[in-house]
């Protein structure tokens, strides 16, 4: 299992670092196309806070177990941004199998459960529908923010529960360029002639940006998984060759005992013979 995990979070790790900067290069052309929108922007929705009172919250979690703290550490994460939040009105969309029996074992409703293509066979396609399926609940009017929680992957050995907020979105996009430490601002917004309109534009922009996230919030949430599960199964097969070495010298112990005993068995036959 850990050969397995070694070589399928290699292959999700190369997804996952080639679409950060795809992420981020959006995220900064949004910035600075919103920027350049000034007060025509106020009438976007996706640029204001909803008109409801609930937030709603993609969480991505695994299907599996076996992972070692992966999951937990992103409930334990949960359970803390919830406290911050007392008597808002959360409502999940779920990625992941353990992330849909630690909610419904909770008794906390979850108004979607995505379950097909599973997160190991995770496409564009899947965060398209994502997006989707927030965007319309966001736009419709129960949502005032959307949050999608995942577990950021930074190295081999550290990745990190993050909650990102999706909707309504940044005007400077400050969330996209917190990891590589840039700023997303609006400088030279006023330099570039776009065609077509800056309207037309960031139409099409948005949802794209949406789609991107969430994106690559799986391909890194899947990323942590298989790393957590590569490190988890190393040190069960550590503490398993531990385990057999000390089973061991208690078997050759015990099996020296008996032999002692019957020498000296027959050590006294002989001497009560004699």
């Amino acid at each position: 299992m850990e050969m397995v995990a070694a070589t399928k979070l290699r292959r999700f790790q190369d997804r996952a670092v080639a679409s950060r900067p795809y992420a981020l290069e959006i995220a900064q052309l949004l910035a600075r196309m919103a920027g350049a929108m000034g007060e025509r922007l106020e009438g976007r929705p996706q640029f204001r806070p909803g008109e409801g009172e609930a937030v709603g919250v993609l969480l991505i979690a695994s299907d599996r177990g076996l992972c070692g703290p992966y999951n937990s550490q992103l409930f334990a994460a949960l359970e803390r941004w919830l406290r911050e939040r007392p008597g808002v009105d959360v409502r999940f969309h779920v990625i992941g199998r353990k992330a849909y029996q630690y909610l419904t074992k909770r008794g906390r409703p979850v108004e979607r459960f995505l379950v097909d293509p599973p997160l190991e066979e995770v496409d564009y396609r899947m965060a398209k529908y994502a997006a989707r399926l927030l965007s319309e609940a966001f736009l419709a009017g129960p949502l005032r923010e959307v949050y999608v929680f995942y577990t950021a992957f930074e190295s081999m050995a550290r990745y990190v529960p993050t909650p990102v907020r999706l909707l309504p979105i940044e005007r400077a996009g400050e969330r996209a360029g917190e990891r590589s430490g840039e700023g997303a601002g609006s400088e030279g917004a006023g330099d570039v002639i776009l065609e077509p309109s800056l309207e037309v534009l960031l139409e099409r922009l948005v949802p794209r940006y949406l789609e991107t996230r969430i994106y690559n919030a799986m391909l890194e949430s899947i990323t942590s998984e298989y790393a957590s599960r590569r490190l988890s199964m190393k040190n069960a097969t550590d503490a398993a060759t531990d385990m057999q070495s000390i089973l061991k010298n208690v078997y050759n112990r015990k099996r020296q005992e008996s032999i002692t005993k019957d020498l000296l068995d027959i050590v006294g036959g002989a001497e009560a013979l004699r």
